[in-house]
């Protein structure tokens, strides 16, 4: 029982972490353009 009190506050800190970089993915604009990179594998140019 006592490892729980070790875990706890690492699995805390672990999704706090989590939240703050998909926080941070948001803010910067990771997720603002999805169509583009799909469509791209199926264009035919060679740059």
């Amino acid at each position: 029982m006592n490892v729980l009190l070790f875990l706890v506050p690492i699995s805390m800190l672990l999704f706090l972490l989590a939240v703050a970089i998909f926080i941070w993915a948001v803010r910067s604009g990771q997720f603002e353009d999805i169509d583009t990179a799909p469509l791209d594998v199926l264009s035919d140019r060679d740059d």
